[in-house]
């Protein structure tokens, strides 16, 4: 371990240099559209946000079982995780609070009022077509909780003649997987009548796991999982200009952890998101779009009760006015959250809503591009919060371009943090100030890419002593401030065959009242990968490193640094049937990214995908 340390800070500078050739960053087309960074759809090529994207089957090569697997193999992204797939899992976003990341599935809000941010754990990554990642505040499209940035993940959208897919894996530690689905779309009639177009899927997977916690106070059995997870989303064309969809996942993740020396401790999760759009474009220049959604996470754990619920409900009215080169925007959003945690004490049964108002302007016209956004809020709790944002783009030559934005955001406290024995009611919002600049060269397949940020918050929630709350353990406070600054590299180069890629960042998430370092985050992290087509098979390698960290506020509690490599590959067996495999953890390293708990050794797996052509 201290090796692989020594060699990360040794290779800090030469790693830089080389980052002008490779990208972690997936193979993107700069024609490619992208909706999360205005909440509208943008060429790729015209955006002057930090935004990456990761597709089907990018993620399917991963052999990741979780989505924040996946992330952690992009720019400006950590994780840390209490175990194996299953336990709470956290996603740092540029260093920033896991909970600092505004979180949608199919444009529907998941938050957990208990502990704050997106439940990962229980989000099916089999159910998942596409992720895309806006780095960098977003409160002034998006509201309270972008502080860091935005993660919209999104299932499959159907089209064409019926497509059914079937897949079945093996792995390490008595891993199986099984899926199933079909997508297409048909006319309800003749030709020029409305157009039906549906995606259904369904999955299990489950795991035998691994020792999870290997000290000498916890169980020392291995703590495995199962999940069971389906989707379903169905739209109705009616004409070129009106649209209706709806859409629909569920899944149940039942997972072991280490809660004490015998006790076969478990987690119960259940995801469920639900929602209904009307979509339309009224003329060549106005377009609307309505929709209602609601989202509950529940989590609850045997043979110790814990039970806690949180559900939010969320109307979007949208509007979308475009005048030649220019777009104007407005939206009206009224977000309800409620939490239930009938097991605390005190119990809790809390609701709070949100009404927000978010206006927008975005131009572009040959090297310019620029975009501007502002937002009030009215939160029933806490009264009125403003934010705003502008970003400009110039293109200083055909392969140049230069950006620069600033932005503030907020976040509310959660119901938890406000009503629970450890919590009081006079918490103030988290609010944040960002600026940034970047710079991107791109020519053909190859891209190199810069970005620089710093994002300071104040109010910040911590934890801290006993005091003005019900607890003598501890109690929360917005106290706090903190500060998130560093830089990004990423490229993209394809030479003789083979595709390279990475990304460095070099971060700075610190306490600005203690200086410390902010825990669980290191200073630098890098991810680099290759492929290549060999006798019909695509084969590829990735590395992933990280410096130090520390398990906890006071910077005592050291968390080593660590390189982990994959490999994978995979070939048409025949027309319809894919064969995919995937060593995870070459080395066997064992490393830690929360204190006390283990992540997965070497492990393989291996799968078949047959989807008719």
């Amino acid at each position: 371990m201290k090796n692989c340390v020594s060699a990360w800070r040794l290779a800090a500078l030469p790693v830089a240099l080389a980052a002008a050739f490779t990208s972690l960053a997936s193979a993107q087309s700069l024609k490619e559209t992208v909706v999360t960074a205005t909440r509208t759809e943008q060429n790729l090529v015209d955006l002057v946000a930090d935004v990456s994207i990761v597709d089907r089957d990018t993620i399917e090569k991963s052999g990741a079982v979780g989505v924040a697997d996946v992330l952690a193999r992009l720019p400006g992204v950590e994780i840390t995780r209490n175990g194996g797939p299953g336990n709470a899992t956290s996603v740092f976003l540029r260093g920033a609070e896991s909970r600092f990341t505004a979180v949608y599935i199919d444009g529907i809000r998941i938050d957990s009022q208990a502990t704050g941010g997106a439940p990962w754990e229980q989000i099916p990554l089999s159910r998942i077509e596409r992720i895309e990642v806006l780095r960098g505040p977003a409160a002034a499209v998006y509201g309270s909780d972008a502080i860091g940035g935005v993660i919209q993940l999104f299932t499959r959208k159907g089209e064409g003649k019926p497509a059914p897919t079937v897949g079945l894996g093996l792995g390490s530690r008595g891993t199986r997987t099984a899926e199933a689905g079909i997508s297409g779309g048909f006319a309800t009639s003749g030709e020029g009548s409305p157009v039906i177009d549906y995606a259904l899927g369904i999955s299990h997977e489950r795991s035998d796991g691994f020792n999870a916690r290997p000290i000498a106070t916890a169980n020392p059995d291995d703590d495995g999982y199962s999940r069971t997870s389906g989707n379903a989303r169905v739209g109705l064309q009616i004409d070129a200009r009106q649209r209706i969809e709806g859409t629909w996942l569920a899944s149940n993740l039942n997972s072991q952890y280490d809660g004490s020396l015998t006790a076969d401790d478990r987690n119960h999760n259940q995801l469920r998101t639900a929602g209904a759009a009307w979509l339309s474009k009224w003329t060549d220049r106005y377009a609307t779009r309505v929709q209602l959604s609601e989202s509950t996470t529940q989590y609850s754990t045997t043979p110790s009760v814990y039970l806690t619920e949180t559900r939010l409900r969320n109307f979007l009215f949208q509007n979308e006015y475009r005048l030649g080169a220019h777009l104007f925007t407005a939206a009206l959003e009224r977000r309800e959250d409620r939490l239930q945690n009938p097991t605390g004490t005190p119990a809790i049964d809390g609701e709070r809503a949100q009404t927000g108002l978010a206006l927008g302007y975005g131009y572009t016209a040959g090297p310019h591009s620029v975009q501007a956004n502002l937002r009030r809020d009215h939160d029933s709790e806490f009264g009125g919060k403003t934010t705003g944002s502008a970003a400009y783009g110039y293109a200083l030559t055909p392969q140049w371009r230069a950006t620069v934005s600033a932005g503030n955001s907020f976040r509310a406290p959660t119901l938890y943090q406000r009503f629970s024995e450890y919590g009081k009611a006079s918490l103030q919002p988290e609010s944040g100030h960002n600026v940034e600049a970047g710079l991107r060269w791109t020519e053909g397949a190859t891209s190199v890419g810069m970005v620089a940020y710093r994002n300071r918050v104040k109010n910040l929630i911590v934890f801290g002593g006993a005091g003005a709350c019900a607890s003598a353990f501890g109690c929360y406070d917005s106290v706090g401030r903190a500060e998130y600054k560093g830089v990004t590299l990423t490229a993209n180069h394809s030479v003789a065959g083979v595709s390279l890629r990475g990304s460095i960042d070099v971060q700075d998430p610190r306490d600005l009242d203690s200086d410390h370092q902010l825990a669980r985050r290191a200073r630098r992290h890098a991810a680099f990968g290759a492929d290549t087509r060999v006798a019909g098979w695509t084969v590829g390698a990735e590395v992933q490193l990280s410096a130090r960290r520390f398990d906890n506020a006071a910077n005592t509690a050291v968390l080593g640094g660590y390189g982990v490599a994959n490999l994978y590959a995979d070939t048409q067996v025949t027309r319809d049937l894919t064969l995919l495999a995937r060593l995870n953890n070459l080395g066997d390293k064992s490393y830690q990214t929360a204190r006390t708990y283990a992540n997965e050794g070497r492990s393989l797996y291996v799968g078949l995908k047959w989807a008719p052509q």
